[in-house]
């Protein structure tokens, strides 16, 4: 097929949804699918055979485009719109595949020429709007309804993750809908990549480790706030926090410091994917706080694959892929994180037995091969209905 991928998220970066999209690319190409890719203007270039790239204008202040919903999005996928009118009239697509927002776009392309496109549901964009601007609550019933209707106009819905295809369901129980979560990233490749520096303050008390970007969702206030309950009970804990933009690290080390704790955060900045497997196993505990949002974060799946154990907020985003018996799942509230990151610091053979239990599962069934035979599955089924819509 010929396929018009539509990314409206710069593209590459190495976060979530691009290294997702990444993904789709290089399971299309293998299948011998011709694809255009229509993305942002930032962003890395990556070379997939049968894949070409093409970016919107890049325009004054659309750079350092952050996850979620913004103003700078909102222009952006203006820009995607125009974009997308040249390629149609350029070429003639059996296919569109549309990320997140874009799916808005894919559905008026439907009914202007006909192409069927396939919504891949990276997260539900009303729940996404509203808890990221909490004074659109009014609109929610309205957001709720447009999403529904990108969803029955679509041929199938690609989901990362139970709730989302709980989502789909609801506006459209008979849709087919792809259920393809994210993978480890701890490839063969990465680990036999080694990070030889020992990270800071492992030489001191035990580690606890949070990697991932520093969006006020992912909890990272509530992991600083737990971690000085922690600290009253292992006062040479050490938190080291693995990635965010400079201004953002500069506002959690500003909290730390109010907090009184400021000395026993680390805080790296970015750091490669290829030294990821390095990084998780020097710590003890790796945390993911977060507090908002439906889809598991990707950062899970590495977490679950490293041999350390893991800390969650006791949320549907953790809970639709972990429980008790992989990971140690607290209250989304400072004291329980706190404790329950106590406990687990001082257990070591709890934190073996989390660990061995979440390898044997993410090995089982969250691999980039595992991957691959659902997506296979759900790419055979959409090319059976665009034939019988070309039909």
């Amino acid at each position: 097929m010929r396929i018009l991928l539509l990314a409206p998220h710069p593209f590459y970066q190495a976060r979530g949804t691009p290294i997702a999209v990444k993904t789709v690319l290089e399971f299309l190409s293998e299948r011998g699918d011709i694809v255009d890719v229509l993305t942002y203007a930032e962003g890395a270039d990556v070379q997939i055979p049968n894949c070409t790239i093409h970016r919107i204008p890049q325009a004054p202040g659309l750079s350092n485009i952050r996850p979620g919903f913004s103003s700078k999005k909102v222009v952006c996928d203006l820009l995607m719109v125009v974009s997308c009118l040249g390629l149609l009239r350029r070429n003639r697509y059996d296919l569109v595949h549309a990320v997140e927002e874009s799916a808005f776009i894919a559905s008026a392309i439907r009914a202007l020429s006909g192409v069927p496109y396939v919504y891949d549901m990276d997260s539900s964009l009303a729940e996404q709007m509203v808890e990221a601007h909490p004074g659109l609550g009014f609109a929610f019933p309205a957001l709720h309804r447009m999403e529904g209707l990108a969803i029955r106009r679509s041929i199938g819905v690609l989901t990362v993750c139970a709730a989302l295809a709980d989502i789909a369901r609801i506006h459209d129980p008979e849709k087919p809908v792809g259920l393809v979560e994210d993978t480890t990233l701890l490839s063969d490749e990465a680990l036999g990549v080694r990070d030889l520096r020992v990270l800071p303050g492992a030489d001191g008390g035990p580690l606890a480790m949070y990697v991932g970007n520093l969006e006020r969702y992912q909890g990272i206030d509530l992991l600083l706030e737990g971690f000085r309950h922690t600290l009253a009970t292992i006062p040479n804990a050490r938190l080291v926090i693995v990635g965010g933009r400079e201004q953002d690290i500069a506002r959690y080390r500003a909290r730390a410091d109010r907090l009184g704790i400021v000395s026993s955060i680390f805080f790296m900045g970015p750091r490669p994917i290829a030294l990821l497997p390095s990084l998780l196993r020097q710590a003890d505990v790796l945390v993911s706080p977060r507090l908002k949002g439906l889809n598991t974060p990707m950062k899970i799946y590495s977490y679950l694959d490293s041999g350390t154990a893991v800390l969650a907020t006791r949320l549907r985003t953790h809970t639709q892929v972990l429980d008790d018996e992989m990971a140690y799942l607290v209250d989304p509230e400072p004291a329980a994180l706190g404790r329950g990151l106590a406990m687990l610091l001082g257990d070591p053979e709890l934190r073996r037995r989390l660990a061995a239990s979440a390898k044997v599962y993410v090995q089982r069934e969250h691999t980039p091969q595992a991957a691959r035979r659902k997506l296979e599955a759900f790419y055979q089924m959409t090319e059976a209905r665009v034939r019988q819509v070309n039909a």
